[in-house]
Formats: structure tokens, C-alpha cells, sequence
């Protein structure tokens, strides 16, 4: 999985330090920023990132900010550090767009493992193959999603959700079953965050939303 590149963006010179030598050891070509502003000018002038690592709170341009402005014309994936482990700030980011969401302190080496696993889902969805159901298409070579011939915009991991229920369909999924295998680690924080994530899904889904049902108790189902 080497040879990609992944911007890291912290205001604390150490914590970008630490982050990248991982990185690196692991063959990835890292970019560092220590604001807001100066991450979005690295981003907008290099079109081939595979990957942002976020800092929260940043002078001049927050964490959040960043997110925004990336999100309003690219799906690349984002996983966003924080100091504070509060719960209205998790669910802010996923709400955003975000991928993946980890407090501060971490093992680096669980950072990597989940850059890794992130980076081998988008390699898959590079894969030209087609999913079909229900009036729903999903192309994974240009990760496109259309529903009745009507392309809708999901983010990263709202598309991984949705292939996930497509290729699962009519099969009762539990909470930790998604999280486990969307994730594809094991979850620590809370099932609610799969909770906000169909919630946003069945919307821009419209009519469609209606084929994912809640199987009380236990977690989703793809009825078609």
C-alpha cells in the first residue's frame, strides 16, 4: 500500500512528527501542514492525495473548516484527531463526512492500521465491477451511485454503507457486524455512530431509503 500520499495536518510540530515516521516506515509519501489554511493550499495544489489525517482545533482555519471546504469537491477519505472525547464533536464530524474519528492520545500504530484499512477499501472500489438491486446501481471503478437513473451523493463511507447492505441484501445485519466490517476494525466508540449514518443514507436515498429497514434490536436490513 505504499507509495500513496497522505497529507497530516496538527498545529503541535511533535504529534505531525510522530504521525509521518510511521507513515513513512510503512512506504507512504506524507505532507505535513500546521493550520487550516495552509492544509487546504497543500490540498487544492496536489490533485493525487489518497488521504488527510485532520487535527480539530488549528489556528487561523479549524479542523471542521478544512472538512467543509474538501467535502464540498471531493469524497477523498478523512480521519479526524481531536483532544476531546466528546460525543456532540464525533457526531459533528461524521455529519461532515468524515471517516474516521480518533481522540487524542492513540497508538500510531492503530492510526496506521486503520489509514491501512481505509486505503485497501478505496483500492477495492477501484476494482470495475457493478452491484444492481432494486433500481439501484453501484459503479465501484467510478464510485457512483445512481437510484432509479438519478446519481445521488454519498460520502466515503456513506457508498461503503450502502455496497455493504447491496451485496448483504434480504440479511439481518447487527450493529457490530457493520461496524466491523464497514470499519473494518474493531469499533470502540458507539453503535449510534451506524445510527447516523443510515439516518443521512435513507434521506439521499429519497423513496429507496424506505428498502433499509430496522431490524429492532439488532441492527439493518436491505429489503428489496
Amino acid at each position: 500500500m505504499g507509495n500513496l500520499k497522505i497529507l497530516v495536518v496538527d498545529d503541535e510540530s511533535r504529534m505531525r512528527k510522530l504521525v509521518k515516521d510511521f507513515l513513512v516506515k510503512q512506504g507512504y509519501e506524507v505532507l505535513e501542514a500546521g493550520d487550516g489554511s495552509e492544509a487546504l493550499d497543500i490540498f487544492f495544489d496536489n490533485q493525487d492525495i489518497a488521504l488527510l489525517i485532520l487535527d480539530v482545533m488549528m489556528p487561523k482555519v479549524d479542523g471542521w473548516q478544512v472538512c467543509r471546504e474538501v467535502r464540498a469537491c471531493s469524497k477523498v477519505p478523512i480521519i479526524m484527531l481531536t483532544a476531546r472525547a466528546d460525543e456532540r464533536d464525533e457526531l459533528q464530524g461524521f455529519e461532515l463526512g468524515v471517516d474516521e474519528y480518533i481522540a487524542k492520545p492513540f497508538s500510531p500504530k492503530i492510526l496506521v492500521a486503520r489509514v491501512e484499512a481505509i486505503l485497501r477499501r478505496t483500492s477495492r472500489c477501484a476494482e470495475n465491477d457493478t452491484l444492481e438491486c432494486g433500481g439501484i446501481v453501484i459503479d465501484r471503478a467510478a464510485h457512483v451511485v445512481t437510484i432509479d437513473g438519478k446519481t445521488i451523493d454519498l460520502s466515503y463511507k456513506e457508498f461503503e454503507l450502502l455496497t455493504y447492505f447491496v451485496e448483504n441484501r434480504g440479511i439481518a445485519l447487527s450493529r457490530e457486524k457493520i461496524l466491523n466490517s464497514v470499519w473494518n476494525y474493531d469499533y470502540f466508540g458507539d453503535a449510534r455512530t451506524i445510527d447516523t449514518h443510515v439516518k443521512k443514507l435513507r434521506s439521499k436515498m429519497g423513496e429507496k431509503g424506505e428498502l433499509i429497514k430496522t431490524v429492532w434490536g439488532m441492527g439493518y436490513k436491505l429489503d428489496v
